[in-house]
């Protein structure tokens, strides 16, 4: 429910960071790239209702995840529910990576949000090579990946028509054999080897294998879940083919090692691209947005941003708050800048786009920043006057209010400022209201007008109880005795906060 611009500086300072880190990060292939941190005279502490602080020690916890590098891919990775990715596309995955560097990925798309009715199954091949640790996206890893085979499978003649005539656009003559749909049938939309591409009509592409991350969570009980984490896909269709993922989409779980309950994994697993799976029928939850919700993980958006999300929505005056905690590593344990920002909404109706999702309207009045590391107090003191706040009176730690200069120019936010947004609610395993808002788009630009509604989700927000209806804030100076001192990357900061700019929510 922010603005975000100028992916010109983002361009810029990601070079400027890569250029300050070389000579210091060392030689090793898998060094993680980083600039010495600076230790920051500032503390921290959370001050939210015992729950939702709760939760995000939950995902702070360094001793209970662990990302591995260089990743162990081999094995068997599958999707735990429906998945939404822009268009919109309904699908799960199922992929397996082979010790000779050999994967094959079986992509299963569907007619409805549940993942219920099939209409085709994608079955890719090809190899992969880990290359290095990622330059622009910290805690990731980049790879060298080479598709050789693509071939489909269409689930009934209705898919078949509808399919045939998007790929002939582009690749006159599909399908080569009789041109009649068999059950069970591979019609190959690419091969390497003979030159035939058939690919671009479905807007196909494997570039989410160039970049990949693979964590272990150790859950209570010693049960170990084990997530892998692949490259985004751009919201807008054009460009799919072409993007290179500097973010994540839903991550697979291991086949072996995933939460339990999951219905869905076992499902997938046991599937193929002749028999699809079909996943049980989710009970339709009616959107209810009061109450709090807290992000469940350390999230990730494209062009090298972390942060993690807190919104407290009330229902009867239709009014909301949402803080934005903005980080420099992969763990959310680095602060740099935090975002209150709060006005009003308006619910639509169901969406005609997206099965199961509704639209909104949200309107940004007000909004706070706090900078939280020396190099974002350095940015937002250089702000000209008049453009973000009091210029030259931002400290460390201490919230300034940005509505009476209509926004920050320097973060690229603008006030008051409209949204159309997504919005649904589902359970997770444990049973618990997950939040599913509209994923941004990943050229930075806003979704400021109805034909700009985002058509897929973020990572999902969790419901998290309590009374009080006031949000403290994360982002204010501890009392002594109980905070931890933080470190902040300059440059990585310098660079997160403009990637604000290309970030919001």
């Amino acid at each position: 429910m922010m603005l975000a611009h100028l992916v010109h500086l983002v361009q810029i300072l990601s070079m400027a960071w890569a250029l300050e880190v070389l000579p210091i990060s060392g030689s090793k292939l898998w060094d993680v790239p980083s600039a010495p941190h600076s230790q920051v005279n500032t503390t921290v502490k959370l001050q939210w209702e015992p729950q939702c602080q709760f939760q995000l020690r939950h995902l702070q916890d360094g001793a209970r995840i662990t990302a591995l590098v260089p990743p162990q891919l081999e094995g068997n990775w599958v999707s735990t529910g429906c998945e939404v990715r822009p268009g919109p596309e309904f699908l799960t995955r199922f992929y397996t990576f082979y010790s000779n560097r050999l994967f094959k990925a079986l992509q299963f798309y569907y007619r409805d949000g549940g993942c219920q009715e099939p209409t085709y199954s994608l079955t890719i091949k090809g190899k992969l090579r880990l290359r290095q640790a990622s330059w622009i996206t910290r805690g990731a890893t980049e790879t060298d990946h080479h598709v050789n085979k693509v071939g489909i499978v269409f689930h009934s003649p209705a898919a078949m028509r509808e399919l045939a005539g998007r790929i002939n656009l582009t690749c006159p003559g599909f399908p080569s054999r009789g041109g009649r749909w068999a059950p069970g049938r591979v019609y190959e939309l690419y091969n390497s080897k003979s030159g035939r591409d058939c690919r671009a009509g479905l807007g196909f592409s494997m570039l989410e294998l160039g970049l990949l991350r693979v964590e272990k969570q150790q859950h209570p009980q010693r049960r170990l879940v084990e997530e892998l984490f692949l490259g985004d896909v751009h919201t807008d269709w054009a460009q799919r083919m072409n993007y290179r993922p500097t973010g994540y989409q839903r991550p697979l779980q291991s086949a072996m090692h995933h939460v339990h309950p999951c219905p869905a994994c076992g499902i997938i697993y046991r599937s193929n691209e002749h028999q699809p799976p079909i996943l049980p029928r989710q009970p339709d939850l009616p959107l209810e947005l009061q109450g709090k919700w807290v992000s469940r993980e350390c999230e990730v958006r494209p062009a090298v941003l972390f942060l993690t999300r807190y919104f407290i929505f009330q229902e009867r005056s239709r009014s909301w708050e949402g803080y934005y905690h903005h980080y420099s590593d992969p763990a959310c344990r680095q602060p740099t800048f935090t975002v209150h920002a709060s006005g009003r909404y308006a619910r639509g109706p169901r969406s005609a786009a997206v099965p199961g999702g509704t639209d909104f309207v949200f309107k940004v009045t007000h909004a706070k920043v706090t900078a939280l590391d020396r190099a974002s107090v350095l940015m937002l003191n250089a702000s000209e006057e008049g453009t973000c706040g009091e210029a030259g009176s931002w400290t460390l730690g201490e919230e300034q209010d940005i509505t009476g200069t209509q926004g920050c120019a320097a973060l690229g936010i603008t006030l008051p400022h409209n949204e159309y947004e997504l919005f649904k609610t589902q359970l997770d395993h444990k049973q618990r209201p997950l939040l599913f808002i509209g994923e941004r788009p990943t050229d930075g630009s806003s979704p400021d007008r109805p034909e700009k509604r985002p058509t897929s989700y973020q990572a999902p927000l969790v419901q998290c109880a309590g009374t009080v209806e006031t949000a403290a804030r994360h982002g204010q100076r501890s009392q002594p005795g109980r905070a931890s001192v933080l470190t902040a990357t300059p440059w990585a900061t310098l660079l997160g906060v403009s990637l604000y700019l290309l970030a919001v929510l």
